[in-house]
């Protein structure tokens, strides 16, 4: 249904760091970069992308797939290594769904991620 989304950051380079490092568990990797810019894919075309902006960063929830509940709690050390703060360690979310397992970090730019 949604083919793309965009975020926007004043501090690209930082946030181009930590989404490298945090989606990286998730086989989700840069895929597309030029001045200002980078794409994320998982395969093919890129459906994430970061871009600078000098206007107020976006603040989302945004939801990665993951392919195991390994590779959410990789993403999760990875991007609280990488400088997200908790919002929501890994487990089941029975709200979303009885197999929903998920972690939640903010990211630099105020995300939840």
């Amino acid at each position: 249904m949604i083919d793309h989304i965009g975020l926007r950051t004043a501090r690209f380079e930082s946030s181009k760091q930590f989404f490298i490092a945090a989606l990286t568990p998730l086989g989700i990797a840069p895929t597309v970069e030029y001045p200002g810019g980078v794409g994320f894919a998982r395969d093919g075309a890129p459906t994430f992308w970061l871009g600078e902006s000098a206007l107020a960063p976006s603040s989302m929830h945004l939801a990665f797939q993951a392919p195991s509940r390994a590779a959410v709690d990789a993403f999760y050390a990875a991007a609280l290594a990488a400088g997200a703060t908790d919002n929501g360690g890994p487990g089941v979310r029975a709200d979303y769904h009885a197999n929903y397992y998920a972690a939640f970090v903010i990211d630099p730019d105020g995300n939840n991620v």
